[in-house]
């Protein structure tokens, strides 16, 4: 890719992600999230294959959808309250309308259908660009307007988002799909606290974007797409494998491990707004993406494949680990001891 396009193309997206996220004004959170959304679709389609237009085509023909859809409800905001402010979407319509569109835009359940197809068709890089980033402004969008929210609709959705991001990763081969299951389930986790704690939503979202990165940097490194390569990479950089397992853990919820944090903070604060049967489901549900997660780490660091690969070079890697995967893995692993300060600022 043209360093001058790719130049043009981050830049926008941090452009888009800051006009989003500092806007009171319906119209000029749109247009954050329409530059957002025209910024990322080159980075997709980059490498001119098939599979990576198909994403980029399907990217934009839901974004596209999602931000009519949202700006048809803060139109329809603005005729019944006559503002166009975001924090002031006072009536149930619209608010159900905005709810649609952001689940759209987040691959919430059921409109997740695009997530993992995009995941599959993007490189590595780019797939964690629409795990992580792409995500931040349509999660501020649900922030600002949460106190407006339909709690029935969120909760609904955000359980079949937990049940079906961990039911649908089971049976994954692909890394890449593999992370975007994991990607809907702890969306499910974000969305269902959003009304009541919204920074807790925050939180759970940079703890969730920390270890993610670091998944998907490590995978970057060993050029590991699926699991089939996955099973030989311990042959290339041992202990980054083994680090990686402990990432992995750490993203399913496991203690004493960073990833345990949000978990459990989500299910205090479900069960002191009464929600026990919501906590307790929401937690068995999280026992499905355990599984794939534990799989994931088995073929990782223990598993010998009993027959050789058409993969050359596997005990080969170009690129060398950089420091900042290193930063990233021991910020997936250790950040649990500082949960009573992180409770005080919450």
């Amino acid at each position: 890719m043209n360093p001058h396009a790719k130049l043009m193309s981050s830049l926008s997206l941090a452009l888009g992600t800051a006009i989003t996220t500092s806007s009171n004004h319906w119209l000029m959170a749109w247009i954050g999230l329409e530059i957002n959304t025209l910024a990322i679709i080159p980075l997709i389609s980059k490498s001119h294959h098939p599979r990576a237009v198909e994403a980029a085509i399907k990217y934009f023909l839901v974004q596209a959808a999602a931000s009519a859809l949202l700006l048809f409800s803060s139109m329809t905001n603005a005729w019944l309250t006559g503002q166009w402010d975001i924090t002031q979407l006072n009536h149930p319509t619209p608010s159900l309308l905005l709810t649609t569109a952001i689940a759209m835009k987040l691959g919430l359940v059921p409109f997740h259908f695009w997530f993992p197809e995009v995941l599959q068709g993007s490189s590595l890089t780019t797939a964690l660009l629409l795990s992580t980033m792409m995500k931040f402004p349509p999660i501020t969008i649900l922030l600002l307007t949460s106190h407006s929210l339909n709690p029935t609709l969120l909760t609904a959705m955000a359980v079949a988002s937990a049940a079906l991001g961990g039911w649908m990763g089971l049976n994954q081969t692909q890394t890449r799909k593999i992370l975007a299951f994991s990607s809907i389930s702890h969306l499910g986790w974000m969305t269902i606290i959003i009304i009541y704690n919204p920074k807790l939503t925050l939180l759970t979202f940079y703890l969730y974007t920390l270890m993610t990165a670091t998944v998907f940097l490590t995978l970057n490194t060993t050029k590991t797409l699926s699991l089939a390569t996955l099973m030989t990479s311990w042959t290339k950089t041992p202990m980054l494998n083994a680090t990686l397992m402990l990432t992995l853990l750490s993203l399913a919820g496991l203690p004493p491990l960073t990833g345990f944090l949000p978990k459990w903070l989500i299910i205090q604060e479900l069960t002191k707004q009464e929600m026990t049967a919501t906590a307790t489901i929401i937690a068995m549900l999280s026992l499905l993406g355990l599984f794939f997660y534990l799989r994931l780490a088995y073929y990782s660091t223990i598993t010998l494949p009993p027959n050789s690969t058409n993969h050359m070079k596997q005990w080969h890697v170009d690129k060398p680990t950089t420091t900042s995967i290193a930063i990233l893995t021991s910020l997936s692993i250790s950040l649990l001891p500082l949960s009573p300060m992180i409770l005080a600022t919450i």
